[in-house]
């Protein structure tokens, strides 16, 4: 069928929904204009037989929903209605939720139901339980109701409960002499991504971005205790919680403000409060937050990262190399790199990089930091394993496809291009992503600037495995993969062939020289004031809305996108395109 993606925004659930009815031999084109009249030429172009819209932030017309039939992904169980769906289900702390494909009608949130699913609900944020369970059911509810519509299914009537309100800041507020650090955290996560949770420091007004708990630190019921690589713990009325980003309000005719690592906000109100650093192999033993944590089994070490938004600043990169050399000098064999769910990297800080006073030279400063990394990574001697559990773009990719083996879940989405940012990339992507997958695709890839699901992945040999099944079940799996492989006989001559085969390439090209055409390039990208990244950065970071759709989107990609396929390397476990 011919499916009109309707969203107002390109984002994660839009990404995976594309793919995926992609990959089921669907012609699937996206529409994000903000305006009506641009869904109507869209409709008069492109001609759907179906619209969806898997992330919309605004009513459907009435015309176009009588014209055409509009599905729409409501985060909720059938009979849930409003727009604050899950923040209500976080905030509530409930155990179980639902996706629900609904036909789009006047009424909001009320129309026929083509297709549900449910999940379990983790303690999490929102955002990272949106891009995770809330996901893998969309996607799944969505390709149900597409089957239906396709097989002139009819769908049961529309929900009927009540439209419950807007969560504003009215329902979010936090009273820290009284709130015990669960209800805290509730709060904090419902609103982790947008808008945040309202609050007052130093008398200033701020929003509170991210919530995780704490063990050990304790003191008066909203004080701030301490500070740990850009997060600050603050007293609970029976704990501590950590809390990742602030934002400041933005002041009547002041200019817009945006997330940042919180001890930056604040920076010399700050004076006093104590940095309590935590060693990544002690966090992974305690209920904490911390940017990185490691642990050993099986002669594997897993060293796991998790930056908000997937965001790797400067600080961040340079924290991650120098745990990863401790790791190196442990005494395993394997080495697995990545986070237990959620985003595995996407590449530069590029709100740091905005509140910069040089914003050039930051980005330049973020992006060898970067380089460092990926450079430790294709030299160590250890086999090296990226795990990813959930999505990887841009430089954050790169970082990945570095390692000897990539594994990834079978929902994840790679982005492998930096086009979109207008920028020519850097982290070796010249040496490692021909390497992996030829230089006709690895131009393909970076200049198409399309979504690359798992199954297309590992035809192409972008990844190597895929692994179905939840975020548990892939942490479990990468587990017993990765013990495997350190148990192997053939270990030893894997790690003989990799060092061969590094000294070979090194004699060709030198890695430094790839390093230095790539830099060379991004100087330019970053210095420029002409360049179009700076523009870009800002409206990235400023959250503007797409002035209208990008043509390599709204043009409709076919099913089956993978014209040329790396042979020998299709070892998908668990039937392709399924999460």
């Amino acid at each position: 069928m011919r499916i009109l993606l309707l969203a107002s925004a390109f984002n994660s659930l839009t990404q995976r929904v594309h793919v995926d009815l992609r990959r089921r031999g669907h012609t699937v084109a996206v529409e994000l204009g903000p305006g009506d009249d641009a869904l109507r030429e869209a409709l008069d172009r492109f001609a759907p037989d179906l619209v969806v819209a898997p992330m919309l932030t605004r009513a459907v017309p009435e015309d176009v929903w009588r014209r055409c039939t509009v599905l729409i992904v409501h985060p909720g169980p059938p009979g849930d209605r409003g727009p604050s769906s899950l923040d209500w289900a976080v905030a509530d702390g409930v155990a179980e939720w639902g996706v629900t494909v609904l036909q789009a009608v006047a009424e909001m949130d009320a129309g026929p139901v083509w297709a549900s699913a449910s999940f379990p609900v983790p303690p999490c944020g929102k955002s990272e339980l949106y891009r995770t369970e809330v996901a893998d059911a969309a996607v799944g509810a969505v390709a149900l109701a597409v089957e239906r519509f396709a097989g002139g299914f009819v769908p049961a009537p529309g929900a009927t409960g009540p439209l419950r309100p807007y969560h504003a800041q009215e329902f979010r507020r936090i009273d820290w002499a009284t709130d015990p650090t669960a209800a805290v955290l509730r709060r904090l996560r419902a609103a982790d991504s947008q808008p945040g949770v309202l609050d007052t420091l130093f008398g200033r007004e701020y929003y509170l971005h991210g919530g995780h708990p704490e063990d050990r630190l304790r003191g008066v019921p909203g004080e701030l205790l301490a500070t740990r690589d850009g997060a600050l713990c603050r007293a609970t009325a029976d704990g501590a919680v950590w809390i990742p980003q602030l934002r400041p309000r933005r002041v009547p005719g002041g200019a817009a403000t945006y997330k940042l690592p919180a001890a930056r906000v604040l920076g010399g109100l700050l004076a006093g409060v104590p940095e309590v650093p935590v060693e990544p192999a002690a966090a992974a033993r305690r209920e904490t937050w911390s940017e990185l944590r490691y642990r050993e089994a099986g002669g594997v070490g897993h060293l796991e990262f998790a930056f908000p938004g997937g965001a790797m600043s400067t600080d961040g990169c340079e924290r991650l190399l120098a745990a990863y050399r401790a790791a190196c000098d442990r005494p395993t064999s394997v080495l697995v790199l990545g986070p237990a769910r959620d985003f595995f990297s996407n590449g530069i800080h590029l709100n740091v990089i905005e509140a910069a006073e040089d914003p050039g030279e930051e980005s330049w400063r973020n992006i060898n930091a970067m380089d460092d990394l990926v450079e430790a990574v294709l030299t160590t001697e250890k086999l090296t394993v990226s795990a990813l559990a959930g999505n990887a773009a841009a430089g954050g990719l790169m970082l990945a496809i570095a390692a000897d083996e990539v594994w990834c879940r079978a929902s994840a989405v790679l982005n492998p291009h930096y086009r979109l940012m207008g920028l020519y990339g850097s982290e070796y992507w010249t040496y490692t992503l021909p390497r992996r997958v030829g230089e006709h695709q690895a131009g393909r890839l970076t200049s198409a600037a399309l979504p690359v699901g798992a199954a297309e992945a590992v035809e192409l040999g972008l990844v190597d495995r895929v692994f179905a099944g939840d975020a548990a079940a892939f942490r479990a799996r990468a587990e017993r993969e990765a013990a495997a492989l350190a148990a192997s006989p053939a270990l030893a001559d894997r790690l003989l062939a990799k060092k061969r085969r590094r000294a070979r390439d090194e004699r060709v090209r030198p890695a430094a020289a790839y390093r230095a055409d790539e830099l060379a390039r991004m100087r330019r990208n970053f210095f420029d004031p002409d360049e179009p990244y700076h523009a870009l950065r800002r409206a990235f970071v400023h959250r503007d809305g797409p002035a209208g759709t990008p043509e390599h989107l709204r043009t409709g990609a076919g099913g089956g996108a993978v014209r040329e396929v790396s042979a020998g390397r299709d070892r998908t476990d668990g039937p392709p395109g399924r999460a």
